[in-house]
């Protein structure tokens, strides 16, 4: 059936099927090839890590998935079925626009430093836009204190691109890896660490940049007063002393203060690994 075997000659028939073949053939590779570039796009713009992320979020326990908004009491019981992602969630306007109007949310409680310049990530990173157009991230106040006295830190390289809910970068502390979830889509350009206060700043990966995703405003202390509710169950066994989010003081470093805390899940928890 086909040219140079034996008993080959051209007729009408070889023609179509040859031509048939053609097709099938150019289809074939064709998709393979469409295949083989969006994969190689999925990786190299961390798509994998985005599908990563999805199935961590839908294995967290329900009340580490609850919506920005059910914290806020706009929306009571709501849990996030968007995995944090606001931009493409059509509810969550509405509900903004309540909570702007009404002045909705509550101060950030006890001693904690959580600046209004900032935006924050329910992975407890900070995102703090620059006059350069980068966008500085660190370490927030309750995360830092959970984290304690770092060891060791280790940073993506300067020119590597990170995507929101990936680790972006990884903490040796109270001899525990905490994994840092990255708060939003970019290229590292710079790195720093615990002494500089900052850890990474980053060239978002489209401009202007979209921050709808990250707490800002009022929300910020709705969300804090659910995170010290969730640490202080989780350093209940270990007795914490005073109720944390009535007025008990925060210590600065407490794994520290509390040596005996199952800190290792508790950072598990606090910084949203299922």
């Amino acid at each position: 059936m086909f040219p140079g075997v034996s008993g080959f000659h051209w007729s009408a028939g070889h023609i179509i099927f040859l031509t048939a073949f053609g097709l099938v053939l150019a289809t074939i590779l064709a998709t393979l090839s469409a295949a083989l570039w969006r994969t190689v796009g999925h990786i190299r713009f961390k798509r994998a890590d985005a599908i990563r992320w999805h199935l961590d979020f839908s294995d967290l326990p329900e009340q580490e998935r609850a919506c920005r908004h059910a914290l806020s009491g706009s929306a009571p019981g709501r849990v996030c079925p968007r995995a944090f992602d606001c931009c493409g969630c059509d509810q969550h306007a509405g509900y903004a626009a309540i909570e702007a109007a009404s002045g909705a949310g509550a101060g950030i409680p006890g001693t904690l430093d959580y600046p209004a310049r900032r935006y924050y990530h329910r992975g407890h990173t900070w995102v703090e836009p620059l006059k350069d157009g980068t966008l500085a991230i660190g370490l927030d106040d309750l995360g830092s204190r959970i984290a304690g006295k770092v060891k060791c830190v280790g940073l993506p390289a300067a020119g590597r691109e990170i995507a929101a809910n990936s680790v972006a970068w990884t903490i040796e502390s109270a001899g525990c890896e905490i994994r840092v979830r990255a708060p939003i889509d970019g290229t590292v350009v710079a790195t720093g660490g615990p002494d500089q206060g900052w850890y990474l700043k980053v060239r978002p990966r489209e401009t202007p940049v979209d921050l709808r995703h990250l707490l800002s405003g009022a929300e910020v202390g709705a969300w804090l007063r659910g995170e010290l509710d969730r640490l202080q169950m989780q350093l209940a066994p270990a007795a914490t002393g005073a109720n944390l989010a009535d007025g008990g003081v925060l210590l600065p470093d407490l794994p520290a203060a509390m040596p005996n805390a199952p800190w290792e899940l508790i950072s598990a928890a606090m910084f949203l690994e299922p």
